[in-house]
């Protein structure tokens, strides 16, 4: 499944690089118009994120009334879903889409030659012979990236070779080549710039959604009107929903971060401009949105 999405995305970053002629800029781009692809789940999203906290209250009075009940208290948090027109599942699209994006861009990055220039398998592994001949060794991770890198010397070998041409994949992006793997290049200071930018606008983005995830937590604990013993069982659990949604917002990046360490630059550029994408796109949303609510 994801080698058909790194296939189909490969025909639009394809298609990119052919009028740009350099990778990091197509990549760009590429992340630019999945985002305005994807704009109207964003929308969604964060309408169902305001929502979801607005029935958050309702939800634990009905936990604390049925709290002997488990059947009763089932049914009365499925009612309240229905009736405020929401899925428990609402959020798990959005996962979804993420985890596919993020495995088939990996595809895509780590084998550029497959799936962005479509040269059949067994021309690949014509190249990938003729260099291990010489002597040269191939990485079993990325030999299309090696394969890039040998570009020049393989078109000496096959000059009559129409797709041999295609490997001279221009990944230079402002003095950075993107065909580089932080782990395989460690005394190279240059294979740091991208990722370390990258875990800074994760921090960025984390820092948004938690604090905004707190300030409607503090608005809730402002309106409880319920007993003591009540309203100290509220706001624990709300604290934990806290701690919960702040550990599951780490997890992405986390993921992320170890994996553009291990992967070629190109994927980190990725996710270094969906993050700033993101905070732009958070920040213009929850304008629009509140002015929706105010209205």
């Amino acid at each position: 499944m994801f080698e058909f999405f790194a296939s189909l995305f490969g025909y639009l970053l394809s298609f990119l690089y052919n009028i740009i002629n350099n990778y990091g800029i197509a990549i760009i781009l590429f992340t630019i118009i999945i985002k305005i692809l994807l704009l109207p789940l964003s929308i969604k999203q964060q309408k169902t994120m305001k929502k979801s906290t607005k029935i958050q209250e309702k939800m634990k009075a009905i936990q604390f009334k049925y709290k002997n009940d488990p059947e009763k208290m089932n049914q009365e948090i499925m009612d309240l879903y229905k009736r405020e027109k929401m899925s428990p599942f609402s959020g798990c699209l959005t996962a979804i889409v993420q985890l596919l994006l993020l495995l088939s861009i990996f595809y895509l990055v780590k084998s550029p030659i497959t799936y962005m220039e479509k040269i059949p398998s067994e021309d690949i592994n014509k190249y990938i012979t003729q260099i291990q001949e010489e002597g040269k060794e191939i990485s079993k991770v990325y030999p299309e990236i090696d394969l890039i890198r040998e570009s020049e010397w393989l078109k000496q070998k096959n000059p009559e070779d129409n797709n041999v041409q295609k490997l001279n994949i221009q990944m230079n992006l402002l003095g950075l080549d993107l065909s580089k793997i932080p782990q395989q290049n460690m005394t190279d200071y240059t294979v740091y710039i991208i990722p370390i930018l990258y875990i800074i606008s994760s921090f960025i983005s984390i820092r948004m959604t938690t604090a905004k995830q707190q300030k409607e937590s503090e608005k809730q604990k402002a309106v409880i009107e319920v007993g003591e013993n009540q309203e100290e069982q509220k706001e624990n659990e709300m604290d934990a929903v806290m701690q919960t949604n702040k550990m599951m917002s780490w997890m992405m990046p986390i993921m992320s971060i170890s994996i553009a360490f291990v992967a070629p630059l190109g994927l980190a550029l990725y996710w270094l401009m969906s993050n700033i994408l993101m905070i732009l796109e958070k920040i213009i949303l929850d304008k629009f949105i509140k002015q929706d609510e105010e209205e």
